[in-house]
């Protein structure tokens, strides 16, 4: 399959380069200078697309993804497929996917979870919006990039499910860190509240997969100074996203937009901004109650 991929940084250069060593052709561009293995780079995103039957993009926001569609979809074979795996507002995905029924492409968005080492094993999973025709004939492509697809429904639904997960995530990932630095001050060794926990009612993938102690579970950026495997910054993002998402459908999420503060005030006040958004930690161990 001849694929064009737009977006090639972190996340993008390691899904490419797995597309690529399952033997199909990668057209790349990125708006940075960079050289891929096994992905021939293009001048242009139209360069990348013109012959493609599935285009990818791996970009930082809407209003970036919106602009790339409208560059680009044009220029598509009838019949093809724009498979946007950012995350991005829900808005900006239903507004590309009418771009690409405009111009007779299939539209999927697919945002994906897993961060940088997901897209580095091809373990990612990807929760994908858009039609039953579109997720079938990309189905090849998710099993090659991840562990799992979940098709869950019409475009726009794959961010809608990527920004509930993350909502969850976030809300329970600062719970677990006020647990740890609680357990703390009442002198409760972290080893023995993870074996409590991890193996009770408290049991999350925050605890149990991603511990933001180190030295406890399984390694995590905990135990690398919680150099990111997804970025506080990220995860505000996503915050910041479920709240837009929760006001367009006025929905109440008091959780989520509590997270979304905490989270703010972490990257923007607290010197959170480039770390592991499991570094909260340290943030709660040391700061007061107030």
């Amino acid at each position: 399959m001849q694929i064009g991929f737009i977006g090639l940084g972190n996340m993008g250069a390691p899904m490419a380069h797995n597309l690529a060593k399952a033997g199909h052709t990668i057209l790349g561009f990125d708006t940075q200078t960079i050289t891929l293995e096994m992905v021939d780079m293009v001048p242009t995103p139209r360069d990348c697309v013109e012959t493609a039957e599935v285009v990818i993009t791996m970009l930082p926001n809407g209003k970036i993804l919106k602009s790339v569609a409208d560059a680009t979809i044009q220029y598509m074979t009838e019949g093809s497929i724009f498979l946007d795996c950012s995350t991005v507002d829900v808005a900006s995905a239903k507004s590309v996917a009418e771009i690409a029924k405009n111009n007779l492409v299939i539209p999927l968005d697919a945002p994906v979870s897993g961060g940088i080492g997901g897209a580095k094993d091809g373990t990612l999973t990807f929760m994908v919006g858009g039609p039953d025709e579109g997720f079938t004939k990309a189905q090849e492509l998710f099993d090659i990039m991840g562990q799992k697809a979940v098709h869950c429904g019409g475009s726009g639904n794959g961010q809608s499910a990527k920004i509930c997960n993350n909502m969850i995530l976030g809300a329970t990932m600062i719970a677990t860190c006020e647990a740890f630095a609680l357990a703390d001050k009442l002198g409760l060794d972290r080893q023995a509240m993870f074996d409590v926990v991890s193996t009770s009612s408290g049991y999350s993938w925050s605890m149990n997969a991603y511990c933001p102690a180190a030295g406890i579970g399984p390694k995590s950026p905990s135990d690398n100074n919680y150099i990111p495997g997804f970025s506080s910054d990220l995860m505000l993002k996503d915050l910041i996203l479920s709240q837009v998402a929760a006001e367009d459908v006025n929905a109440d999420t008091p959780m989520g937009d509590l997270a979304m503060t905490l989270y703010k005030t972490f990257v923007e006040q607290e010197d959170g901004s480039g770390k592991d958004f499991s570094a909260m930690l340290p943030r709660f161990v040391s700061k007061p109650r107030n």
